[in-house]
């Protein structure tokens, strides 16, 4: 069995939970962290519909926030804004945080977002497989058979050949700016012997 090179990682371990003096490792677990936090709480609100908001500040005073459905709907359901009421226990309905119903319905509409980012990846993946067809036995893509393809794909095709054109001009620009001018060629002078004699 051959050993790995180098030392061997100390996988996943248990830390001690104290302040972390270094400043770059304690930025890199802030980052981390916060990242995992976040995730913790966006499952917490999908498996249970909770209504979620978490805020973070750095250490360099930056904000970083996550809400669902926003960090703004929850605050306002348990402090309200100033003038509107003064109760210790604001109505939600009278603040206008969204109800359960509500929420089921953001949640219904963001579903159905997904389902249409989902057809239109598939149909952009069947438009990939049509232009891959119509240009079977070619070379290069754009000697595609341009009648093999529908009105679907026709777009989709000039935009391909747009991005080819701008590619080669910048190809070309590029290559105009990286070529040094021609240097000209000056005939050299003719010398006469008799001016050089002693």
């Amino acid at each position: 069995m051959v050993r790995p090179r180098g030392r061997p990682s100390l996988g996943r371990q248990r830390i001690e939970i104290r302040p972390i003096e270094d400043s770059e490792r304690r930025q890199v677990t802030f980052s981390k962290r916060r990242a995992g936090l976040f995730k913790k709480a966006s499952e917490l609100s999908t498996l249970c519909g909770a209504a979620v908001a978490v805020v973070a500040f750095s250490k360099a005073g930056n904000a970083f926030a996550f809400g669902e459905p926003s960090v703004d709907a929850v605050l306002r359901r348990f402090a309200p804004l100033p003038g509107v009421g003064s109760s210790a226990a604001p109505d939600p309905a009278a603040a206008g945080d969204p109800g359960p119903e509500e929420l089921g319905a953001l949640r219904q509409a963001a579903e159905q977002t997904k389902a249409q980012v989902a057809a239109e990846q598939a149909r952009m993946h069947d438009v990939a497989e049509k232009i891959a067809r119509a240009q079977a036995g070619k070379q290069f893509w754009w000697e595609a058979d341009v009648e093999a393809l529908g009105e679907a794909e026709l777009p989709e095709f000039a935009r391909a050949l747009e991005r080819l054109r701008d590619s080669v001009r910048r190809h070309a620009n590029t290559l105009l700016s990286a070529t040094p001018p021609p240097q000209l060629q000056l005939p050299a002078p003719e010398l006469n012997v008799w001016d050089y004699s002693l």
